[in-house]
């Protein structure tokens, strides 16, 4: 009897620590990667792939979503996908998105690539933004390492390597069909499910997917990570840069708020954001900017500085924006969006900053306002005896007032002091 319970409870033991086993291998983990490839995406795709290996997910992949980004993390990325063991699969996804510039480089080098429904790959010609549109990045140096770099992971994926290459020599674009057709992904699926019942018993790094219906996990990162990775957007990088050095310009002409200390914690984390990554020349049109504004604050009015500072400030975004390649591997018309979405903010807050300046001036360069109202004259509202207290109007403003001597409702006075709140006054024959 002992036996045949201690065989039972044995199986039953042996049942229950093989269940966890079998739900973790059939796991798929998730990385959404939209926006830009910023800075602290190398660092995201290097957590999710640990935790997909401490998890034995039997894939990770990688939503794409994306106009591009920075180039040094991409090809941190496309490192981190060729020596992982996990199996990768890279995924254009949902309908109608895109994988522009460096998100093509990166849809390349996964282990499976794949698209959804009506998206779009291509775009890969680096550019540089000019004051007249754009113009293509032209080194032979620059596109031959792009290229080279591109087609030889095409080659190792077993895809079209010339396809490859003329995505960034010829700006090639490709819809899912056309992409198939020419050999540059694997598979078309609408959405996470059939692309998991697709590649379901492909071999992929010595390892055999099982991955239909398999359950899907989708990977948050730590909180320094989602953290860094807002901040290190370049849009949202650039304005706190420049909400910095507003906050920093209001605060040194206007101490006692706190705003220089908001302006400095701004610029630090706007830094931190671009990896210390920053055009010089912008540096100096700032701080130039920055300099001409708080002159403009110490001057008689609102003039020339405050102009000429404002336009120092806005030049300066226009390059502090991370929009030339190699630090913005993205089309011209993101590159221009960028633009758009940095000097945009940056002349409104400038003209309010200006507006505040300007008034603040204007306060402090002004009269007390109750030395105007000394030897004004004014009507007495009711009548009050002396020492007691009435009210007379002076313009338009009600006041409360005294007097050493009789006054009568209707009496004109004299305004000879103030006492707190209370007007002195006397009676005018």
């Amino acid at each position: 009897m002992i036996s045949r319970y201690g065989t039972f409870f044995s199986l039953l033991l042996l049942l229950l620590y093989c269940i966890p086993c079998t739900s973790a291998a059939e796991q798929v983990l998730v990385l959404q990667i939209e926006d830009s490839i910023t800075p602290a995406s190398d660092d995201i795709l290097a957590d999710a792939m640990a935790f997909a290996k401490e998890g034995d997910y039997q894939a990770l992949v990688i939503t794409l979503n994306t106009p591009g980004g920075v180039v040094d993390a991409t090809f941190n990325m496309m490192e981190q996908i060729t020596t992982s063991d996990v199996p990768v699969i890279g995924y254009v996804y949902p309908e109608g998105t895109k994988a522009w510039s460096a998100g093509t480089l990166l849809l390349i080098s996964t282990d499976v690539a794949a698209m959804a429904p009506f998206t779009v790959i291509g775009s890969a010609q680096p550019v540089t933004v000019t004051p007249s549109g754009s113009e293509p990045v032209n080194d032979s140096k620059i596109v031959n390492a792009l290229v080279a770099t591109a087609q030889e992971n095409a080659r190792k994926h077993g895809r079209n390597d010339t396809a490859a290459g003329l995505f960034i020599t010829e700006n090639l674009n490709l819809n899912p069909e056309k992409a198939l057709e020419y050999g540059v992904i694997e598979y078309i699926a609408s959405d996470l499910n059939d692309l998991l019942v697709q590649v379901d018993g492909r071999e992929v790094k010595g390892r055999e997917l099982r991955t239909s219906g398999a359950e899907i996990v989708f990977y948050e990162p730590p909180l320094r990570l989602f953290f860094m990775n807002i901040i290190s957007d370049p849009i949202i990088s650039s304005l706190l840069l420049l909400l910095g050095v507003y906050a920093l310009i209001l605060g040194l002409s206007n101490p006692g708020f706190g705003a220089e200390l908001f302006g400095i914690v701004a610029i630090a984390l706007g830094l931190i954001g671009t990896g210390f990554d920053v055009n010089i020349a912008s540096i100096f049109l700032v701080l130039v900017g920055v300099a001409l504004l708080v002159i403009e604050f110490h001057s008689p009015g609102f003039g020339v500085f405050g102009i000429a500072g404002l336009v120092c400030i806005v030049a300066g975004s226009i390059l502090l924006a991370p929009t030339d390649f190699p630090r913005n591997y993205t089309p011209a018309e993101f590159q221009q969006t960028i633009i758009l979405s940095v000097v945009a903010p940056t002349l409104v807050m400038g003209l309010f900053l200006l507006f505040v300046l300007y008034k603040v001036a204007v306060l402090r360069h002004s009269k007390p306002k109750f030395g105007e109202l000394l030897g004004d004259s004014a009507i007495a509202q009711d009548p009050f005896a002396p020492g007691e207290f009435g009210y007379v109007r002076h313009k338009s403003e009600m006041w409360k007032a005294r007097s050493e001597e009789p006054i009568e409702k209707g009496d004109k006075v004299e305004i000879l002091e103030k006492d707190g709140t209370v007007l002195i006054v006397k009676k005018i024959p």
